[in-house]
């Protein structure tokens, strides 16, 4: 294979993985009834309990706007509380409540399960190189490389 044909098998086949991936998280997302969405922020606030709003659409890497309809759609499920931010009366922290911190848990063992499951068989020296790959492409991304004018 030559050069141009190694990335596009590269780039057709991480697209792939991508869509697997996200189909079998929003299989399990949706049986435990959430949305991918919700998962992700419910993800997000297992592994840090109480960042600022607007820290937490960064690390989601969504629109506060798209995070406010989020959160009130948990609040009203009773799943997160918000709390202001002493000294700034604008800024709110995102809690989880004990029921969902609980749902949260049974989602990151389904994650830690699930990539158990499909990197079984890939040594961890290919993980670091295949990592590498990855994050030098992520940040050729974020430098707006391509080729096109």
């Amino acid at each position: 294979m030559d050069q141009t044909q190694l990335q596009a098998a590269f780039t057709a086949e991480l697209a792939a993985v991508n869509r697997k991936l996200r189909t079998l998280v929003d299989e399990r997302a949706r049986k435990m009834g959430l949305t991918w969405s919700r998962a992700r922020l419910l993800m997000e606030l297992a592994r840090e309990d109480g960042p600022i709003q607007s820290d937490l659409a960064g690390l989601l890497d969504i629109e506060q706007p798209t995070l406010v309809r989020l959160l009130d759609g948990l609040e009203r499920n009773g799943m997160i509380e918000r709390r202001a931010v002493e000294g700034d009366r604008r800024a709110r922290r995102v809690f989880l409540t004990p029921m969902a911190r609980a749902q949260a848990e049974d989602i990151l063992n389904f994650l830690a399960a699930l990539r158990a499951d499909i990197l079984q068989g890939i040594a961890p020296r290919e993980l670091e190189m295949a990592l590498d790959v990855l994050r030098r492409t992520s940040r050729n991304i974020a430098a707006g490389r391509s080729a096109a004018p």
